[in-house]
C-alpha cells in the first residue's frame, strides 16, 4: 500500500539545504526528482531577489555538474540541477528508494512530503539516512486511503493550515482587507516571507483540490 510521509529536516543536513541557507532572501521548492544515467537531477523553483548570485554559486560549486534556468519570471525561476554523483545524498536516497517527492520547500526548516510505494520503502529510506548520518523528523505517515477518507484537509501541512486559517479568521481575504501579513506573521512568530509562502502554498492546494476534482463541475 502506498503511503505519504511528511518529514522535517534542517538545512545543514543536506547539500542543497546548505547552499540555500547562504541566501536568506531566497526560498526554494523542489519540483520533482528524476534519476537519469545514475545521476539525480532535481527541478527546483527559486524565489527571491538574489537569483543571479545563487546561479553563480551553484555553477561554481564542485558538487554541481550543471544548472540550467528553464523558465524565468521577475523574482522566480525554474532550474534543472544535475549533481555530481553522489553529492546530494538526501535527494539520491529518495530516488534510490523509488519514492516521489510530492512537496519540498524551504522555510525556517525544510519540509518534505514523500510518497513511497509501500512501508518497506520508508524503512529503506530511514536506513539510508542512518547510514549517511542524515537526521530528520518524521511528522506524519498517511496511506492514500486515509487521505481520501479525510480529504477535507486538502493535504495542507500543519504550518500551512495554521497560516491559512489565521488569515481567514483575521479577515486577510476580506474586501477591504482587515489585517496585513506583518501582523499575522508576528502572531505566529515567523518571518513575513515564511508566512506568505505558507498561505500561498496552502491556498493553492485548496484551490486545486476544489477546482481540479473530476466531479468539481458537477457538484
Amino acid at each position: 500500500m502506498a503511503i505519504i510521509a511528511e518529514i522535517s529536516i534542517e538545512a545543514d543536513e543536506f547539500l542543497l539545504g546548505q547552499i540555500i541557507a547562504e541566501y536568506p532572501g531566497l526560498s526554494v521548492e523542489i519540483e520533482r526528482v528524476v534519476p537519469a544515467a545514475k545521476r539525480v537531477m532535481p527541478y527546483i523553483w527559486g524565489y527571491g531577489s538574489d537569483l543571479q548570485s545563487f546561479e553563480i554559486a551553484m555553477s561554481e560549486s564542485p558538487n554541481v555538474r550543471s544548472i540550467t534556468a528553464l523558465d524565468e519570471y521577475d523574482d522566480r525561476a525554474l532550474y534543472k540541477i544535475e549533481w555530481e554523483d553522489p553529492a546530494e545524498q538526501l535527494i539520491t536516497g529518495i530516488a534510490q528508494t523509488d519514492a516521489t517527492i510530492l512537496e519540498a520547500h524551504s522555510d525556517e526548516e525544510w519540509l518534505f512530503r514523500i510518497r513511497f510505494e509501500e512501508h518497506a520503502g520508508l524503512a529503506r529510506f530511514n536506513q539510508y539516512c542512518t547510514e549517511h548520518d542524515i537526521a530528520y523528523r518524521l511528522n506524519r505517515v498517511s496511506s492514500l486511503a486515509d487521505i481520501d477518507a479525510n480529504g477535507d484537509d486538502y493535504g495542507l501541512t500543519e504550518a500551512q493550515y495554521e497560516a491559512v486559517s489565521l488569515a481567514v479568521e483575521r479577515g486577510y481575504f476580506k474586501v477591504p482587507r482587515e489585517v496585513e501579513y506583518e501582523e499575522l506573521a508576528d502572531e505566529l512568530g515567523v518571518s513575513v516571507q515564511a508566512f506568505s509562502e505558507r498561505v500561498r502554498r496552502g491556498v493553492d492546494k485548496v484551490l486545486q483540490a476544489v477546482f481540479l476534482r473530476p466531479d468539481s463541475r458537477n457538484s
